[in-house]
């Protein structure tokens, strides 16, 4: 597995700030933004990064300053990313079974809004009519993702209106007077297939017709995937990028109509930016098994126990050591398995274990469960590693709470 930060790098840092930590190399979100761009340059392209996978403000700025726009899924990535610098224009809503309130402040807040209700858009348009254009996100129907918990275009998927209801939509339209200006789909996480979202595009094209007076824009999501291992694939995004801009031009040419498209990339920027890196506190060895109990657990890295997910595990205190097989466990009240029968250099007490991939919902996705405390997280950007946020303390565990 390829690493941009060495262990060397890694170690001063996890001796600097304490274990367990989150570092992330802003170094490397550029190379994967830089990617996109250069992929989809033949293609009238944007990109909105979906902060749902690491919301750091830090992260936030950073993302903005390469000239993304920014993907959001609750009112308060919303206030997040207005807060990082993000205009109002740069942000994209995303919501789903919110109360319209919150629908309803988004828009006073002036920000692209993507709804994927009929109840919703229903509410909006006899509200708002005409005077504030939408995006509206439709279920195509697709079954994509690495796993079911993260497919999102299937028949029973809780996201998007069917594109069976396109006859309700456009009573709707009709009715209310509100401007669809954008089509937004999105098919899962971790797609191996540049075909997929081809196969969705193709939908979103027969959907767009039924709105060709008002359309500017079809958002296709993400779902790019990055490798979690040596032999693991990533998404051809250079590939996609070409039968993207083609297919594109093809519509133009058949209806006289030219769109923008849109991705929202979260994993994709962010996965292989983020280590995170945790300490060996004791080596238990039963009758089948040796175990590494190490000073995390899910209420700081979930992925392994929800999603089933890989992450790789190198010993960097001890890289050049024995190889052996443990079982990578945490310190939870609860079974919190990372890796069962993983090859790793001989393990000690004491050493710093990096788990990769760890940009992505790791940080986002964590908890006090057990009373245990929320983690640091590092930026390194030019090499220079910068606190960008404090390890909880005890008093962060009673904060909200009333006490009598």
């Amino acid at each position: 597995m390829n690493q941009t930060l060495s262990n060397k790098q890694l170690v001063s840092i996890a001796n600097e700030f304490g274990t367990p930590v989150y570092v992330y190399h802003a170094e490397k979100i550029t190379e994967q933004y830089h990617k996109l761009t250069n992929g989809f340059a033949k293609a009238n392209a944007r990109f909105f990064y979906a902060c749902k996978s690491l919301t750091n403000i830090n992260v936030l700025k950073h993302v903005k300053s390469l000239g993304a726009s920014l993907d959001c899924v609750s009112i308060h990535e919303v206030m997040l990313g207005l807060k990082a610098g993000f205009e109002p224009q740069e942000i994209l809503y995303t919501p789903n079974c919110v109360d319209f309130a919150e629908i309803e402040a988004a828009k006073n807040l002036g920000v692209n809004i993507n709804i994927d209700n009929i109840s919703i858009l229903e509410q909006f348009g006899t509200k708002f009519g005409s005077s504030y254009p939408v995006l509206i996100r439709l279920n195509p129907h697709i079954m994509a993702g690495g796993n079911f918990k993260i497919s999102t275009g299937h028949i029973d998927s809780k996201f998007g209106i069917s594109i069976h209801q396109v006859r309700h939509i456009e009573r709707i339209v009709k009715s209310t007077g509100i401007k669809v200006f954008g089509l937004h789909m999105h098919t899962g996480s971790e797609i191996k297939d540049v075909n997929v979202f081809l196969q969705g595009l193709e939908v979103m094209f027969e959907m767009a017709r039924h709105f060709m007076d008002t359309l500017e824009v079809i958002d296709l999501g993400s779902g790019f995937k990055v490798p979690y291992n040596d032999t693991d694939i990533e998404t051809d995004v250079a590939s996609l990028g070409d039968k993207v801009a083609a297919a594109f031009a093809e519509f133009e040419k058949e209806t006289g109509k030219s769109l923008q498209v849109w991705f929202e990339p979260g994993k994709y920027l962010v996965s292989e930016c983020g280590y995170f890196v945790v300490k060996a506190n004791v080596i238990k060895t039963t009758t089948a098994t040796t175990f590494v109990g190490v000073n995390s657990g899910f209420n700081h890295l979930i992925r392994p126990m929800f999603y089933d997910s890989y992450h790789f595990i190198k010993n960097i205190s001890n890289p050049k050591g024995s190889e052996r097989i443990y079982t990578v466990v945490g310190n939870i009240c609860e079974t919190d398995t990372f890796a069962w029968d993983r090859t790793l250099n001989e393990v000690r007490e004491g050493d710093y274990l990096t788990f990769f991939n760890a940009g992505a919902y790791g940080f986002e996705m964590s908890s006090n469960f057990n009373s245990r405390l929320k983690p640091a997280e590092v930026l390194v950007k030019d090499d220079a590693p910068k606190l960008i946020r404090k390890r909880d303390e005890f008093d962060d565990l009673l904060r909200n709470q009333v006490i009598d």
